[in-house]
């Protein structure tokens, strides 16, 4: 059956997932983005399932999500995702999250790279099946965010958190997963901050990888418009060397 270059998925706001306020965890929704865009390219022939035995796979670069309110528990809602263009190695995907009623909750937008699983570096996305990936790719259809920004850490960035990583940490690529990053900055808030603060805005920039057993820390420093800026950085559990992660900003406004 000939695929559309626009899918649509189904998914459930499972109670355990949702917090105390009984709305969908935002690591959550993350993780539903990210299977949605491996359902998406799984049905086009370009997925994990097809790139793993070919010692390929993918890897999130940049991702932002902008919601203006989450899906409260046991609340059916649909992700649609699309490809919004392909270069060498890396691609641009979107995403619409959209209430079982067809109101509008959030959008995303993301940015991927395939890399070869043996050599860890980038490898050319046009190479499987012939540059399929250029069927499927859709430049007009509205995601009305803007991209992922350049995150610039300032000389007032404070050390905030320091933790090692383990097995839960870790993903089907070996390295620390990329939701796992989202719910450990987002524990830099507390309780009580989500209280009378609602996540707008979130966004984060993957520079290198870490992997299970590893030392991250966190760095945060609040902008002049009220977002917070934070750096994680990597380093042996042995070795006081730390090496830049990645960088996230966290925009939130008052309930």
């Amino acid at each position: 059956m000939e695929q559309t270059k626009i899918a649509k998925y189904k998914f459930l706001a499972e109670p355990f997932h949702c917090d105390y306020s009984n709305h969908l965890f935002m690591g959550h929704l993350g993780n539903h983005l990210l299977n949605a865009a491996d359902f998406h390219s799984t049905e086009r022939g370009f997925g994990m399932n097809y790139l793993m035995p070919r010692h390929k796979t993918w890897v999130l670069s940049r991702l932002v999500i902008e919601m203006d309110e989450m899906p409260s528990s046991y609340d059916d809602f649909y992700v649609e995702t699309w490809v919004e263009s392909a270069m060498r190695y890396f691609t641009s995907r979107n995403y619409a999250i959209s209430a079982a009623d067809g109101h509008m909750l959030g959008y995303g937008r993301s940015v991927w790279a395939m890399i070869d699983t043996q050599s860890r570096q980038p490898t050319d996305i046009f190479s499987i099946h012939d540059g399929a990936i250029n069927n499927y790719i859709d430049k007009d259809y509205p995601c009305p965010i803007a991209s992922p920004s350049r995150i610039k850490m300032g000389d007032e960035a404070v050390k905030v958190m320091e933790l090692k990583t383990r097995y839960n940490d870790v993903d089907i690529n070996g390295h620390i997963n990329s939701v796992k990053y989202i719910e450990h900055v987002l524990d830099l808030f507390p309780v009580d901050w989500y209280k009378s603060h609602f996540l707008k805005r979130f966004e984060i920039a993957y520079v290198a990888e870490a992997h299970g057993g590893d030392v991250l820390t966190f760095y945060q420093e609040q902008t002049a418009d009220g977002a917070y800026r934070i750096r994680i950085t990597k380093r042996a559990d042995d070795d006081a060397t730390e090496t830049e992660v990645a960088r996230g900003k966290a925009v939130f406004i008052e309930k």
